[in-house]
């Protein structure tokens, strides 16, 4: 290995060093690493090799940072039409403890992910995770980590369930044209031991170590104590069911005042209360909990004005104005303001200094100077009111736009069938981008999301680490570190074939966790099978060891994709994967070694 393997390997230890402690953004280090890398090829002429330009660009291109990017795009079109509100209340129900939420998660993932590609079923979960937690009051980094290592530990189980072992299977069957090609559920009998154990240790001892990134909402942080109400929808799923079924009862940052049902009014209303069609539910809580409720499906705003706005529903979100001093509002009612046909707004809640409005309806709530409105108006409201007399401040909330929950099945049918063609498609010339490209298209014809939604929804942050990962393996790859390295650790192993196994797993662990698994995987695959033919050792042994170090990756962030996708919504540090990963990558090792000889003898 020349001074460019050195130069490269040295540069990844900075990296390494940079991600650890956390002071600087992954996407400015890998991608500072990246620029440096490619300038000190251009500097040092063309005698030497490092990277090219080309190359550094590669991971740009690559079909699994691309499918990623068109992921956001279909989940976006089943967060905007409700779906995964409903697919959270399926999967992960409401149990009463976060052991009780790990345990409904863990298992369904896990066995998903066996046979559906993990990238789609991840990117679809997150947002799922992220709408549970907010309701139950529980901080999403007790469930991001588990969700990807979950996903992982699934994917070990079949040939189908990771990209990896399709790449050594293939490697298998051009190295070995004369043997059996690897049985879909060979690993299997690896992956499931592997995949118990490490549920188990997510369970009892990982949970234990996984950081509270993110504080839940907590009421008594805001003054702007909003009352509002909402009606049951006839024909609605919330009708019959009680307070505590359609998840009313313990919504974080907001409480259930009272139900007003024909006339009369139901206080202190007990979880065992059944809702009927048309009940009016008085809410008292902050902003974020009011944008979540309004994203119940079966709930809608009491007040009948929302329906004759002029602005289509997709085009509408919430919007907080705080009435001023020299408002033509002061003193009116809502409905004496004519507040929609002056405005083209509705008003959903009114906040006044922390008081509780007794007022039924909100037509009847005559307003003062510094009360903050609560208003479903068209977006471009805060635009043409930012400069109003008539209010002091007007500002949108985030993600307020009420989901199309017409199209929550559409959405989901969608979503399914983009799965289902990625998983089973390749026969017929279908690899997994061009699965998620049509249901991203879908997505956009049908209106499940809009374009504008869209391009929002791309998390750039992530897909420029992804691209730089890329880069950065294909350097150790041109400079030859990565056939040094390698060569180098599995002949400390000498004769023995199970040492040697045991090198070769931990030798593509290693390059795993800095790499990517593909690439991890198909660099060690040839040095695996060289060892095994010296040795006099069967290969299937080494090739099944080879599937298993490449995808139970679980210490970095940058080495398995489902990993760094976790990390914004999870809130975490790098390192918090090495803290719970290690031990889970150690154990996975411990594991792999001890039985693969047992299942598949060596000699």
């Amino acid at each position: 290995m020349g001074w460019e393997g050195w130069f490269v390997v040295g540069m990844i230890a900075l990296v390494l060093g940079a991600l650890v402690t956390n002071r600087v953004g992954a996407d400015i280090v890998l991608v500072g690493s990246v620029t440096v890398i490619v300038l000190v090829d251009i500097l040092t002429g063309p005698d030497s090799h490092i990277l090219s330009t080309k190359e550094a660009l590669v991971g740009m291109s690559n079909e699994g940072m691309l499918t990623v990017a068109i992921m956001y795009v279909v989940v976006k079109g089943l967060s905007e039409t409700g779906a995964v509100g409903w697919i959270g209340q399926k999967v992960l129900g409401r149990p009463k403890s976060l052991l009780g939420a790990q345990l409904r998660m863990l298992f369904p993932v896990t066995a998903l992910s066996a046979f559906l590609n993990n990238t789609p079923l991840v990117a679809m979960f997150i947002p799922v995770i992220n709408d549970w937690c907010k309701r139950q009051g529980i901080s999403p980094s007790r469930l991001m980590m588990p969700l990807s290592y979950a996903a992982i530990l699934g994917g070990t189980c079949t040939l189908i369930g990771t990209s990896t072992n399709l790449v050594v299977a293939g490697l298998w069957v051009e190295h070995f044209k004369d043997r059996p090609a690897i049985g879909f559920f060979e690993i299997a009998w690896i992956g499931v031991p592997c995949a118990i154990v490490g549920m188990t240790y997510l369970i009892f001892a990982g949970r234990l170590m996984i950081p509270e990134r993110k504080p839940v909402l907590d009421i008594g942080q805001d003054p702007r104590s909003y009352t509002l109400e909402m009606e049951v929808e006839a024909g609605s799923g919330l009708v019959g069911r009680t307070i505590e079924q359609a998840g009313l009862r313990h919504l974080p940052g907001l409480y259930l005042a009272e139900i007003e049902r024909g006339g009369q009014s139901l206080p202190a209303v007990g979880p065992d209360e059944k809702l009927f069609a048309e009940d009016r539910l008085v809410f008292v809580g902050v902003v974020e909990s009011i944008v979540e409720l309004q994203k119940i499906r079966g709930l809608r705003p009491a007040t009948n004005q929302t329906v004759k706005l002029n602005a289509p529903r997709p085009q509408r979100c919430l919007i907080e104005a705080v009435v001023s001093n020299t408002s033509p509002l002061v003193g009116q009612s809502v409905r004496e303001g004519r507040f929609r046909t002056v405005y083209n707004a509705v008003v959903i809640a009114v906040a006044r200094n922390g008081e509780r409005i007794t007022d039924r309806k909100i037509g009847d709530i005559v307003l003062k100077a510094g009360d903050t409105l609560l208003l479903e108006a068209h977006k471009s409201f805060q635009e043409q009111h930012r400069n109003s007399r008539d209010f002091f401040l007007v500002s949108a909330v985030e993600n307020s736009t009420r989901p199309r929950h017409e199209k929550a099945l559409l959405a989901i049918g969608i979503m399914a069938g983009m799965i289902l063609l990625a998983t089973f498609g390749e026969p017929l010339g279908v690899s997994t981008i061009h699965a998620a490209a049509l249901g991203a298209g879908l997505m956009l014809l049908t209106r499940c999301c809009t374009g504008p939604e869209a391009r929002s929804s791309v998390d750039w942050q992530v897909l420029v680490v992804i691209a730089s990962g890329f880069a950065l393996g294909r350097a150790l790859e041109v400079t030859g570190a990565a056939d040094v390295i390698a060569a180098q650790m599995i002949a400390i192993a000498g004769g023995n074939p199970w040492v040697t196994l045991a090198m070769v797993y931990l030798t593509t662990m290693m390059f795993t966790e800095l790499i990517t698994n593909n690439a991890a995987a198909a660099l060690i695959f040839p040095i695996a099978v060289g060892a095994a033919g010296k040795l006099g050792a069967d290969p299937l042994p080494f090739a099944i060891s080879i599937m298993m170090a490449a995808s139970a990756c679980f210490s970095t962030p940058i080495g398995y994709q489902t990993n760094l996708m976790v990390m914004s919504p999870g809130g975490y540090k790098f390192s918090d994967y090495l803290r719970v990963g290690i031990p889970l990558n150690l154990l996975m090792a411990v594991t792999t070694i001890a039985l693969v000889p047992i299942i598949w003898p060596l000699v």
